[in-house]
Formats: structure tokens, sequence, C-alpha cells
């Protein structure tokens, strides 16, 4: 069977760098921190009191005050990035099969918020359960892509990704699949996560995984750098248009890049730290790059999962040197972490989007936030580090590796 070639044709993205695809794009071109004191609840008594939030952001702008009550914050998001997405694609336009159309989107929490309030109102009662109707359609993860369907009439496959933080890379990959199969013309796909509350940061604080560099909240994502002591909590999402090549060119539609590729793996090593030795992360970039039948020479630019870990920055790097060998030193290699923080189960949505327009512009962004080198890791890496660096972009790999081991790795190249 040949399989159908796949393409971008539309994109959306609501930031910590910007509620538009063009602001969040403008933002990591300039090196933007999305980092900032926490306003979404009172976290004077948290060990980190900052985090990368979406500003700025009104749902009533883009939905009715009575529908957005029933819906959880996560889904907000979605619901705004996906309207963003379809009208760059022009698929409203066209004389499109409802019925071949799909929506995939990851989420690692999905209505997170909601429970938390929920549980904490019935906690604070007298026992009565006295539960909102909509408690548990806000907080499915796979109420977002249903929203989206409903909204557009997209009658194809429709379902939620969950794999942690490689949660809305898997959905790109099953899209992406989908369509090359044949079972569809095209798909919304991408992710959205809410997580920046009273509970996400409590539970990531207890793990002692996130920064607690209060008194600089801008540079405490510092990947690959000797004093990184965590991640940033950050939310938003990222959608992304995929759609079938031939179906694209009739239409005419614009095409950002085409989709060559995809890799999953497991570390089947630990809960939540990575395999010392990067194994997963090599074995899912190289199952990435055979698929796309790509040789290691052929990639320009890797935007690495770089959450600002200790362990988990070094043993990617390791990785990427053995996949890549003498070949890694002429690659581009940044982590968009160090601008918009760590969007769980969006990360993969938001970090694609920037591997699709480092090849749409010719522009790699940067890791900002690099003070001083760590002897871990090969200073002869080309990190990217401070500014964006204008390059030909052919071909773009993004990395994504979850809780529980899970690892995800898409490929994009220039049409």
């Amino acid at each position: 069977m040949e399989l159908k070639r796949v393409v971008v044709t539309g994109l959306g993205a609501l930031s910590p760098l910007g509620n538009s695809r063009n602001s969040t794009w403008e933002g990591l071109k300039s090196g933007k921190s999305g980092a900032a004191p926490i306003t979404l609840f009172d976290a004077a008594k948290f060990k980190t009191q900052f985090a990368c939030e979406v500003k700025g952001f009104d749902v009533t702008q883009f939905i009715d005050r009575k529908e957005a009550r029933k819906m959880d914050r996560f889904s907000h998001l979605a619901l705004v990035a996906a309207e963003e997405a379809v009208n760059d694609s022009g698929l409203l336009d066209s004389q499109f099969n409802c019925d071949r159309v799909g929506v995939i989107l990851g989420s690692g929490m999905g209505g997170f918020q909601t429970f938390f309030s929920e549980a904490e109102n019935y906690a604070k009662g007298d026992g009565t359960p006295r539960f909102n109707p909509f408690f548990i359609p806000k907080i499915i993860p796979d109420i977002a892509p249903g929203l989206i369907s409903m909204k557009f009439n997209f009658r194809g496959p429709n379902f939620t990704t969950v794999s942690a933080c490689a949660s809305s890379t898997n959905a790109i990959i099953d899209g992406f699949n989908y369509i090359r199969l044949g079972m569809m013309d095209a798909c919304l796909t991408g992710g959205s996560e809410a997580g920046v509350n009273v509970a996400g940061v409590g539970g990531f604080n207890a793990m002692h995984a996130m920064s607690t560099r209060n008194d600089s909240p801008e540079t405490a994502s510092r990947p690959f750098d000797k004093d990184r002591d965590g991640f940033v909590l950050g939310e938003g999402a990222a959608t992304i248009v995929l759609e079938e090549y031939e179906h694209a060119k009739k239409r005419g539609a614009t095409i950002y890049a085409e989709m060559i590729g995809g890799g999953m793996s497991a570390d089947a090593h630990h809960i939540t730290a990575p395999h010392p030795e990067g194994l997963g992360a090599k074995n899912v970039m190289e199952n990435a790059l055979r698929d796309a039948h790509l040789n290691p020479n052929e990639v320009d630019y890797i935007n690495v999962h770089g959450t600002s870990t200790p362990l988990g920055d070094v043993a990617e790097l390791k990785a990427i040197k053995h996949v890549f060998g003498s070949d890694a030193y002429g690659l581009n290699i940044s982590s968009t972490k160090s601008m918009t923080g760590h969007l769980l189960g969006s990360a993969g949505a938001i970090e694609g989007f920037a591997a699709i327009m480092s090849i749409k512009d010719n522009v790699v962004p940067p890791t900002i936030n690099h003070f001083t080198d760590d002897p871990d890791i090969d200073a002869k890496l080309n990190l990217t580090f401070h500014e964006a660096q204008e390059r030909t972009v052919n071909v773009a790999l993004s990395n994504t590796f979850g809780f529980g081991g899970h690892n995800a790795s898409i490929v994009f190249k220039k049409l």
C-alpha cells in the first residue's frame, strides 16, 4: 500500500508568549520569557510562586459566557487555538467532506482545575454531595476534541491521547498516520493543558520537579545551564491542521511544511526519571528518522524536550550524540521551554509549531537563560544560546518525553 503524503495547512497557538500564532512565534524568535508571578491563585505559601501563564485571556471574547461556564480552562484554550488553525487553513471555505476531517488532541490532565475545585467544595461542606452537573464533562480529557468537532461539524476520528508530556506529540502522530493510511483527508491535532493551579503547582513542588527561583522567574527556566533547578510550569494550547497533500494542493491551500515521520518508544526505566544514558530518547529519534526515510545528516534543527531538569537535559543530549554522531555538531539544537515553560500535555504541540515555523522562516528560536556551562554537557554542541539563528532549515525534528517513560518524536521538512 502506498502511503499518502501529509502536509501542514493551518496553525493556531495560545501560549505564555502570545494569544495567537503570530505573537507566539514573534516571542519565540525574540527570546521572550513567559514566566512571571502566578496570578491564577494565591501562591504565597508555595515553594514555587511563578509560572508561564497565558496572559490577558478573556474566554468570553470567543465563547458565550453561559457556554464557557460548562467548560474547564483547558477546553477554552483548545477551542480558541483550534478556531485560529481552522481559519488559517481555509478548511471552512472549501468543499470538504466533514466525515473525513478528524480531531485528535493531546492532554495530560484534562480538567484538572475543575476536579480540584469540585473536590475542595465537597470537602468544605457537610458531606452532602453537591456537584456541578457539568463536572464530568468538564474534566474528561476527550471533551476538548469533542467540543471542537461540534463547533466545526468535523465528523471523522475524534479522541484524546494521554501520555503525560508526550500527549500532544502522540496526537500529532496519530493524525499523521490516519491521513497517510487514507482514513482521513484532514485532521485538527495538537494539544491543550491548563495545569497552573493549586493542585498542579503543589503536586509538582512535592516531587521537587520545578524551579523555586522566585527571585528571578524570567530566568528560572534555564535548560543546559549548570545551575538549572527544575522546570517552570506553563499552560496553553497549540493546534495544527494536517492534510493529505493532493487534497491540499487541489484546493490551493497554503502549505507550511510536510510531515514525514513520527517515532515512539518507552524508557522502561523509572516513573519520573529518564534513562541515564538516554536509551528511550535514542530509540525514539532513530524510529522517527527511520519512518521518515532520513539519514541523521539530513536534519538541520532539533527542538529538544529540554525541560531544565538536572537529569533530563544531560540524558537527551547523550541520546542526540549517539544517534547523530559527528553530525550532531552541525545541528542547531534549542529548548523553547526556556521561554514558554513546560506546557505538559501541550508541550509537543507548541514545540511542533516552533519546528514548523523554523522551516517556514529559516530561523531557529533560541535557548535563553544560559549563564554557566555545565561540565556534563558537550560545549561544542550548538544549543542556540541567547539569540535566534538564521539558517536554512530543510528538516526539523521535535522531541517530547513524559513521566512513565513515554517518548515521541516528529519530523517535518520543507516542501
